[in-house]
């Protein structure tokens, strides 16, 4: 049974591995909550309390690591706040022990921001040029890891995540002056980030970029104006005072060569 480890089990994590293992696969997960670790026994996943911090990761790295094949890199920076977090570092700091493991393939759950708002439309072909510190420090990491020779990188930029339990509408609601109403959204729902994990194992894909966004894309004003409405929240509102910029994201890689058909077209 081929093995995979995820290092960062939380809203995506988990459902992940759980998908995982109904199709085979055996799966460690890390988390930094000790509250999780009967969650992820109960689930079939080996729990490990993993904490990567400056230059030094406390927790066995190493049996987490141990007889893996596979490691899905899935820990977002943070970068908000007097605890920002130098993401570059925690990525750099984890390459030697994957360097020594068994792990021969790396999947490095990236974003969409890496390319800034261009007023574009946006390829795996385009060249990233961010434009802020969230951006610049998943690019960095993804050229970090797949400069590496040790082991084969995917790198999976999603768009905004969204799921039953997640919707930027309920952070927008009610509010106002909301900038650039004409941008088009760029977002992917929970179902197929995990259904499109399992098409590149499934695949072997390996060292590729891909994007990973749903192919809808109407403007900020008219979606979320909609689902406040269908959600029962009180609508945004926004200002058309500013020229807006954007970009639409095309996951041309994704549709046209890994033929993966979405579950959520619209959302």
């Amino acid at each position: 049974m081929q093995k995979i480890s995820i290092l960062g089990c939380g809203w995506l994590g988990i459902p992940l591995a759980e998908a995982l293992i109904k199709n085979g696969f055996s799966v460690s997960g890390s988390t930094t909550s000790i509250e999780k670790i009967s969650l992820l026994q109960n689930l079939g996943v080996e729990p490990f309390l993993l904490f990567i911090e400056g230059n030094t990761i406390k927790g066995d790295v190493l049996s987490f690591l141990k007889k893996s094949s596979v490691l899905i890199i899935n820990i977002p920076p943070k970068l908000r706040g007097n605890l920002a977090d130098n993401f570059v570092e925690k990525i750099a700091v984890l390459i030697p022990f994957i360097e020594k493991s068994s792990v021969e393939k790396v999947l490095f759950v990236s974003s969409t921001s890496v390319y800034g708002d261009s007023n574009k439309t946006v390829f795996e072909t385009t060249i990233p040029v961010p434009d802020g510190e969230n951006g610049k420090q998943l690019l960095a990491s993804e050229k970090l890891l797949q400069e590496n020779i040790t082991f084969k990188t995917t790198v999976i930029r999603f768009g905004g995540l969204i799921g039953k339990d997640r919707h930027p509408v309920t952070f927008l609601a009610g509010r106002n002056n909301l900038e650039n109403p004409n941008a088009p959204i760029n977002l992917i729902h929970q179902d197929d980030c995990i259904g499109i994990i399992l098409k590149v194992f499934k695949s072997n894909f390996w060292n590729e970029t891909l994007n990973a966004v749903a192919p809808f894309h109407p403007t900020r004003e008219e979606y979320y104006t909609k689902k406040a409405k269908e959600f029962n929240l009180e609508p945004p509102i926004f200002t058309h005072s500013k020229p807006t910029i954007g970009k639409t994201i095309v996951s041309d890689l994704l549709e046209n060569v890994l033929k993966y058909h979405f579950i959520k077209e619209s959302l």
